[in-house]
């Protein structure tokens, strides 16, 4: 879609599966398996939606999904059903391939997130897969992934990130910084304390991508958070301040493992937070 003077699209990379319980931390079951129904392992049903941007001369990719290195044990765990590479979703779907690509962003190096920035040629070996992109992350976010914590330490997977250090295509920035004019990087502690959500205003008008604070259409309620957050009172008090500006001021909104329409907006009826498909957003002034 056409948003200001630039081009976002959005590309999916595969569908994988993580424990419900862990998806929605103090959230009983019998609540949370209502809007996602588990599987007979008790998970649930995720994509990861990377965003094509297209700016003058660059073309930016934030997030880069999982990745196509786990080994079949590894494939089985996370129920990944890859029907295509990432690369051949985002030429379907842009028009153009990883060698076109200049700046990828990672919001945080958890695998789920920076898996792609890597890949394995033919001979094993790891290369970048954006073999002419510069790759942005936060200094802070890279230190912490050098030396997570005993809780988070399986979701740092330094093959994503230290073959980038050695071709000199990694580039740390600060916690909140200008990718180009009118797409910004922001930290909001919760997940935990270095991950940044993204921000791309145009006029009056907003896209704006939760990362992991809220990572699908259902955990919009404030309560509804991942046991998987480090720092879950920092999450809430982030979404206290997030959400209510995104009904005011009409965000769209990136739900980054929604599996089905990850594009929408949050409205608030009888004094509850709900996220409505971007595909029922009536045209008009929501038009973009």
């Amino acid at each position: 879609m056409q948003f200001g003077d630039y081009r976002v699209e959005i590309v999916p990379d595969t569908e994988f599966r993580l424990d419900g319980g862990a998806m929605f931390g103090v959230v009983p079951r019998n609540l949370w398996s209502q809007v996602c129904p588990p599987d007979d392992q008790n998970r649930i049903r995720m994509n990861m939606n990377c965003v094509f941007i297209e700016a003058g001369s660059e073309r930016i990719l934030i997030e880069t999904g999982i990745g196509e290195k786990f080994s079949d044990k590894q494939t089985r765990i996370y129920g990944i059903t890859r029907e295509r590479p990432l690369a051949d979703s985002l030429r379907a779907i842009t028009g153009v391939g990883p060698e076109a690509i200049t700046i990828v962003i990672n919001t945080h190096l958890h695998f789920d997130h920076a898996g792609g920035n890597t890949a394995l040629d033919k001979d094993g070996k790891l290369t970048p897969a954006f073999p002419n992109a510069r790759y942005f992350v936060s200094r802070a976010e890279f230190e912490h992934g050098e030396k997570p914590t005993e809780r988070d330490r399986a979701s740092y997977l330094p093959e994503n990130w230290q073959p980038l250090r050695k071709t000199g295509q990694l580039e740390l920035k600060e916690a909140d910084y200008e990718v180009l004019p009118g797409l910004h990087m922001e930290t909001h502690p919760g997940h935990n304390r270095t991950m940044q959500c993204w921000r791309l205003e145009q006029g009056d008008r907003t896209i704006f991508g939760f990362a992991d604070l809220v990572p699908m259409r259902s955990h919009v309620p404030y309560a509804w958070i991942m046991g998987y957050d480090l720092f879950p009172t920092e999450t809430l008090e982030a979404k206290k301040r997030l959400l209510p500006q995104a009904v005011r001021e009409k965000w769209l909104c990136l739900f980054y493992h929604e599996p089905v329409s990850p594009l929408g907006r949050v409205i608030e009826e009888d004094g509850k937070l709900r996220a409505v498909d971007y595909s029922q957003i009536q045209s008009g002034e929501d038009d973009v």
